[in-house]
């Protein structure tokens, strides 16, 4: 409709001999306004120096001339907007497309496109923290929305096996054995391994000798007394050239179990938030790669300066810097091994449309360099690579510490929101198994929406209480919502009342759920284009309230009813269009909360 609105008005322009004109149609905020406005008649008028209101007047009248059937009116608003009503036949018709086309929401803006998505990229041998957890649900839902615009998605990990930060966890697990217990699920001996890595990173910080932590500050986090600072960074270090010589048993054992641990309770976590990989880049592997292709671009593109190899960015962009790839100790540097992933995921994908990477806004400057380096190197990449970046996430009370005393991870935040919910529902009359997993579908809605319901740069003030709530912004509103609408079906199936959708059985008003529900290809067409979800989760609170809206002011299953198989075939499209909507955001639909 919104196409044909605009061929509507290219038309009228054509009549009024006006070429190449860019306007906007789009939703009035108020319903009152009608279902579309352009603001066309003001775009023309400044070009033109002539009254705006005037002459959308003009533009009216040749519009009028060809007026489909679905619009039954036209109008001139405030400074010269031009508003469209549609017709009640079209609401009707829109909800028996939404009932019979099981592909209603689907559009073709990426068909035959391949495209690989980058995100989550935690490290094995440390802990799952927030960005992860913000990274995997950004990167789960584009990836969706995507798939749902035409395109084939791989969905990749790119995990750092090796570097200084696997040393300090084998440092803190070999100076305290007892983190080594291997007993218990993998999110436990993970744990461990997380606790391991917390003292040694504190230990090569420090480099006094033998002061306890709370003389440093850690107040939370607790270094062993009996550790010493004045070795820690000499053995780290030790350690960490043994890791990749793999020339030290010990080591190799204890990083071999290490490595599987972490990666399989990464599994755990990624089983429960919905995501599936296909595709897993290692550190290690990546590295020979693009020191390969740094030194075969020496004095082309990368230059030697005090014996390192670096990439003068600002010669060829004065926004961008000058960043070392290889250091002096000939060390590849991040920015080597990220340009290693970007060749070695073309050829994992051969003939890739699309790359992209979704990281932290600390990580945009330096993926700048890098893209610029790979652009001079492969020109052929170029308009093939997209980073998208997203904001910050704290507490709303702003201590960075779960409800439990301890600093937050990802995973303490996903645990602590679930045993929140299970607290909330354990009153209901369902068994344990049933519960838990209500408790694990709803805590893992409120994470995901808190951090989709707005655009992906944005820092995010998360709320343990609001997160959860079954009213309001929240997730779980959202699958509270779904839940009561499949209620109402399933007791108009008790009462033997089939859907309708056919507009004879419709009441003579349109709902405002129907003015909303036939949007939905659109807010997924704008999510894909602009690759955020954000307009999706905005959308579905939109329906849900009109929804809410329509059940608590309606009769919806009633024999003595005619109109009652109309709206149960409402209250049917609303939950499809929910349940897809909220698997969009990489949500869950459940039957019951």
């Amino acid at each position: 409709m919104q196409e044909k609105i605009k061929n509507l008005i290219k038309e009228a322009l054509k009549n009024l001999e006006i070429l190449d004109i860019d306007f906007i149609v789009e939703h009035p905020e108020d319903l009152k306004n009608g279902d579309y406005s352009t603001n066309v008649a003001m775009i023309c008028a400044k070009k033109l120096k002539t009254n705006p209101k005037d002459f959308a007047e003009k533009i009216k009248i040749e519009i009028d001339k060809n007026l489909p059937k679905e619009i039954i009116k036209t109008e001139v608003a405030g400074a010269g907007f031009i508003n469209f009503h549609l017709s009640p036949g079209f609401f009707r018709g829109s909800i028996e497309e939404i009932l019979n086309n099981k592909n209603f929401s689907q559009n073709n803006l990426f068909s035959g496109k391949k495209i690989m998505v980058e995100y989550t990229d935690p490290n094995p041998f440390k802990p799952f923290h927030i960005g992860h957890l913000m990274t995997n649900a950004i990167g789960e839902s584009v990836a969706r929305i995507l798939e749902c615009s035409g395109a084939t998605v791989s969905r990749a990990n790119y995990q750092g096996d090796v570097g200084l930060h696997v040393a300090k966890a084998i440092y803190g697990l070999l100076k305290n054995k007892k983190l080594q217990d291997k007993s218990g699920a993998n999110a436990n001996q993970a744990g461990r391994i997380g606790e391991a890595y917390v003292e040694g990173s504190l230990a090569y910080e420090n480099d006094e000798e033998s002061k306890p932590a709370s003389a440093q500050g850690h107040s939370t986090l607790r270094v062993s007394d009996s550790m010493s600072y004045g070795e820690a960074r000499k053995e780290i270090e030790e350690i960490n050239k043994k890791i990749y010589a793999r020339d030290d048993e010990e080591i190799n054992k204890i990083y071999d179990w290490g490595f599987r641990v972490t990666m399989d309770a990464f599994e755990d976590l990624y089983k429960m938030l919905g995501t599936k990989f296909d595709f897993y880049f290692l550190e290690s592997q990546m590295a020979p790669i693009g020191e390969g292709i740094v030194k075969d671009n020496v004095n082309n593109i990368f230059e030697e300066s005090d014996d390192a190899i670096v990439f003068k960015a600002g010669k060829h962009d004065p926004k961008l810097h000058t960043r070392v790839f290889i250091t002096s100790l000939g060390l590849p540097m991040y920015e080597t091994k990220e340009l290693g992933l970007a060749v070695e995921k073309f050829k994992t994908l051969p003939n890739m449309n699309l790359s992209i990477v979704v990281t932290a806004n600390e990580q945009m400057d330096y993926m700048r360099v890098v893209a610029k380096a790979l652009s001079l190197i492969y020109g052929e990449y170029t308009d093939k690579m997209k980073h998208i970046t997203h904001g910050m996430m704290r507490l709303s009370t702003g201590k960075m510490s779960s409800r439990k005393g301890n600093i937050v991870t990802g995973e303490s935040l996903i645990r602590d929101t679930i045993d929140l919910v299970s607290l909330k529902i354990k009153d209901r009359e369902y068994d344990e198994e049933l519960k838990s997993k209500i408790a694990e579908q709803v805590g893992v809605s409120a994470i995901k929406y808190s951090i989709l319901k707005q655009s992906t740069g944005g820092d995010i003030a998360y709320d343990f209480e609001k997160s959860i709530s079954f009213e309001g912004d929240s997730g779980p509103y959202l699958q509270y919502s779904y839940v009561r609408a499949k209620s109402v079906l399933e007791k108009a199936m008790k009462e033997n009342i089939l859907p309708d959708p056919h507009s004879e059985n419709a009441p003579l008003e349109i709902f405002e759920l129907e003015k909303i529900l036939y949007r939905f290809p659109e807010v997924v067409e704008r999510s894909a284009r602009e690759y955020e979800p954000h307009y999706i989760a905005n959308y579905l609170i939109e329906i849900a309230h009109s929804f809410n809206s329509f059940y608590g002011n309606n009769k919806v299953v009633d024999k003595e009813d005619k109109n009652s198989p109309y709206k149960i075939a409402l209250t049917f499209a609303f939950t499809f269009v929910m349940k897809k909507g909220l698997h969009l955001l990489g949500i869950e639909a459940p039957e019951k909360m």
